[in-house]
């Protein structure tokens, strides 16, 4: 299996991108056997790119499941959002050119949403993330507060140590852990991500961790590594930019503002127009409540 050309495949994906070990990964994830000929069909949205982002792997079980499963090293809290975009783009390529307007009723199969976290910030084992959290509270005495549409997302934290009986029943995901956590372990000891990466392959292929995946395809899983890396370090920078953006917007308009109104005004709005633009870069509220010392109703309004 080769690298997509267009669009670079994370490592994670490289490894799970076919039905046996998908099969093996689903069963470890949900606690089940699934039979070793119950058809897996891989549908991965490959083609698509949307909102600058392409989902991980999706895939259907005998016709009647289909699974989205995001690899994450940043827990995103919109992750139920995006899988809610994916799945939509998911059952069209799977009606095609059936009618949704027809009078019989369109079987599809029924959806489960994974994140599989192995990112460095403390997390828990698992925690389940809810459309529903993100909605507006419309204040109309009598309005029911039950949601009409639901997502739930399950987070499981994969790293090396966590959710032990998940890692004993899929040696795959159990060896991509190992191997993540010897990248991180050599680059702590190296002071350099490509040499990391290079040793932590040695490592794993005299370890008979990974062996067999890492002899066939090491350099395209050094390549996509680098890939990762860059992508992540340009991530940051773009958030260090827009924050800095930020505070010099914020700080312009609140000045700009405090002439009018106050002192006390203009370092209200300069805070606020920080939060702004922090969460238009993708920063998460509970950091900005930190960063700014907003109240959490103030950075929803925002």
């Amino acid at each position: 299996m080769g690298v997509n050309s267009k669009y670079k495949d994370s490592v994670f994906s490289f490894i799970f991108n076919n039905p046996d070990t998908l099969r093996e990964l689903y069963s470890a994830l949900k606690g089940v056997s699934l039979p070793p000929d119950l058809p897996v069909t891989i549908n991965t949205l490959q083609n698509v790119l949307f909102m600058e982002l392409i989902n991980d792997i999706s895939f259907q079980i005998g016709g009647k499941l289909v699974v989205l499963i995001e690899h994450q090293s940043t827990i995103n809290p919109n992750m139920a959002l995006r899988l809610l975009m994916y799945i939509a783009r998911v059952y069209e390529k799977i009606i095609g050119d059936r009618g949704i307007y027809t009078t019989q009723l369109i079987p599809i199969p029924r959806p489960e949403f994974f994140v599989l976290y192995n990112g460095t910030a403390p997390y828990p084992d698992e925690q389940v993330l809810r459309l529903s959290d993100a909605f507006e509270k419309p204040d109309i005495p009598g309005l029911s507060e039950k949601a009409v549409l639901e997502l739930e997302v399950r987070v499981l934290n994969i790293n090396e140590g966590r959710n032990g009986a998940i890692a004993q029943r899929c040696r795959k995901l159990a060896e991509y852990s190992a191997f993540i956590g010897k990248v991180r372990s050599f680059e702590k000891e190296l002071k350099d991500k490509e040499a990391a990466m290079e040793a932590a392959i040695r490592y794993c292929r005299e370890h008979d961790i990974l062996k067999e995946f890492l002899e066939q395809n090491g350099a395209e899983v050094m390549n996509m590594l680098i890939t990762e890396w860059n992508t992540e370090e340009a991530k940051d920078v773009w958030y260090e930019e827009g924050m800095e953006r930020g505070r010099e917007e914020g700080l312009e308009r609140g000045m700009e503002r405090g002439r009018e109104e106050g002192l006390g005004k203009g370092i209200e709005t300069a805070t606020a127009n920080i939060a702004r633009n922090a969460l238009a870069q993708g920063a998460s509220p509970d950091f900005i409540q930190k960063i700014t010392g907003l109240s959490t109703e103030t950075i929803a309004q925002l």
